[in-house]
């Protein structure tokens, strides 16, 4: 008698790790449609993983993607799932029950972090727990399939040969039918429950014609763009950045799905009276327009993280009188739905001379949902990450030393004013320039203060003060820009700004953490 055995399937276990991994996520997406639509385990490992990341990673993947960081998250979340997922398929058909196992910790572990999330429920669990324990049938069920296809077979003996035997066994052909199609239909299930799930969950939840509809009413008092603000220069930043070029950062790795109608603002902590308003509350208290340039602390010297817009709420202080802050009282924790948190100090938000806002649109339409609709906070001169929280839901009158903000236990200061800079727009660095008149033009931002002067050198030259563009504002940026008669070569073109109270721009180079980086801007140009 002889035995044959085959080959180990190790590429058709892997695929049915995978399988099972798939089924998992269906089953919790369809089940997070009914119970629980924000506890999604890949949405909660990716928040969860962007809570926990460390400062300097955090800073990479901003510098390095942009906008597109939370997109390379989840790409990195999938990869990892998939390889993951074909390990936990190998070691169930060679050490089982090892897979199943594997299986199991992936649904601990997205169990855990999706009752991390911010309002989670008891049912928030049910999602992972599902899926956990249809992936783990899937992984089974095909294995097994694949176990009865590649398993060895005894060849009838040769002397027997003209003996009827009885059919001991089922053909090979039988059993590798039996597993391609057990897996074709498991995936295929998987790939129309998952996607149908989240596309519903998605469509259902989008409130995209709500906002289309949303009528605003006309703002009190609206901003005037004064003349000569603007220069009509190529590659100069406009003055007022549109909606779909402003920078976002924020922790939030989908946007929150907030219906105005059901929208409330609680102020509570240190105050005489505990306040809630609906969005009509808040809406009825009267609108006006202001302009205003956010900054990003994650903006390096040079860098884009920087935006100018005309912003309609109401006054902050107006909202804040309503409560009663409290004496002993010096800060604001300001809470997003996802869970975010800020600390601003509340002398910024109850100062007369500070336009510190609840604001509801953004350059003449209610805010895009990536900006914080239906309700934001914009504070001129702090950082975002102290000051403008988007998706706001909380507002808690208290003080630095009894609470503290999501990024000051992550290696950032508590409080952050902006650090008033300038950059170079144009020419950049990389893109060669004919010789020849031609203007070196960028802006300049000191949020409260206002821009006196900007100053240009090149090539270690004395520094010539640049042409300014009228301000809007004392907190928004403006434009500048200096004619320079190019010769050819290669040219370093430095940048530096002077602010109304006669300060000079920081020279010193510093990192972003822990309140801001600091430097003059210095680029090589080519002049062919």
């Amino acid at each position: 008698m002889t035995t044959k055995t085959a080959r180990r399937p190790i590429g058709w276990a892997a695929a049915s790790g995978i399988i099972g991994a798939a089924a998992f996520l269906a089953a919790a997406e369809l089940v997070a449609l009914v119970v629980a639509r924000s506890a999604s385990p890949i949405l909660a490992v990716g928040s969860f993983l962007i809570d926990i990341v460390p400062q300097p990673i955090k800073e990479f993947a901003i510098s390095t993607f942009g906008d597109a960081d939370k997109v390379v998250l989840l790409i990195g979340i999938g990869v990892g799932v998939v390889v993951a997922a074909a390990v936990a398929g190998i070691l169930q058909y060679l050490r089982p029950p090892l897979g199943v196992a594997a299986l199991a910790l992936a649904g601990i572990l997205s169990g855990a972090a999706t009752l991390t999330r911010a309002g989670a429920t008891p049912l928030s669990v049910l999602p992972p727990l599902v899926g956990t324990v249809v992936g783990i049938l899937a992984l089974m069920l095909l294995v097994n399939r694949l176990r009865r296809w590649r398993s060895p077979r005894t060849n009838t003996p040769a002397e027997h040969a003209d003996t009827p035997q009885p059919t001991a066994e089922r053909p090979a052909a039988v059993d590798r039918r039996a597993f391609l199609r057990a897996s074709l239909v498991t995936a295929a299930a998987a790939v129309v429950v998952g996607a149908g799930s989240r596309v519903v969950n998605a469509a259902t939840s989008s409130l995209a014609a709500i906002r289309e509809e949303l009528a605003l009413p006309a703002p009190r008092t609206t901003v005037t763009i004064p003349d000569g603000a603007s220069f009509d220069i190529p590659g100069l930043s406009p003055l007022i950045t549109p909606n779909d070029d402003f920078y976002r950062v924020d922790t939030a790795l989908t946007v929150p799905s907030v219906d105005p109608a059901t929208w409330r603002l609680r102020i509570d902590g240190m105050v005489d009276t505990p306040v809630e308003l609906s969005f009509d509350d808040l809406v009825a208290m009267g609108l006006d327009e202001y302009a205003v340039t956010l900054t990003c602390v994650s903006n390096e010297v040079g860098g884009g993280l920087v935006g100018n817009a005309v912003w309609l709420g109401v006054p902050l202080r107006d909202v804040l009188r309503m409560a009663g802050p409290q004496a002993g009282a010096d800060m604001v924790l300001s809470r997003s739905v996802d869970g975010y948190t800020a600390s601003t100090p509340l002398s910024a938000v109850t100062d007369d001379g500070i336009d510190a806002i609840l604001a509801v649109g953004m350059n003449g339409e209610p805010l895009p949902f990536e900006h914080g609709f239906p309700v934001r906070m914009v504070v001129p001169g702090l950082y975002g990450y102290v000051s403008a929280t988007k998706w706001l839901t909380q507002l808690t009158v208290t003080t630095f030393a009894q609470d503290e903000a999501y990024w000051t236990p992550r290696g950032y200061s508590a409080e952050a004013p902006i650090k008033f800079s300038s950059r170079i727009d144009t020419p950049r660095a990389g893109t060669p320039i004919p010789a020849g008149r031609t203007p070196i033009a960028g802006m300049a931002w000191a949020q409260t203060v206002g821009i006196e002067r900007v100053e240009v050198s090149i090539d270690d030259g004395p520094w010539q003060q640049a042409t300014l563009s009228t301000p809007i504002n004392d907190d928004t940026w403006v434009q500048w820009f200096l004619d320079w008669d190019a010769p050819g070569g290669t040219h370093y073109i430095a940048v530096r700004a002077v602010n109304r109270d006669g300060e000079t721009q920081i020279q010193e180079r510093a990192p972003i953490a822990p309140d801001g980086s600091t430097g003059w801007q210095r680029v090589l140009v080519t002049v062919r």
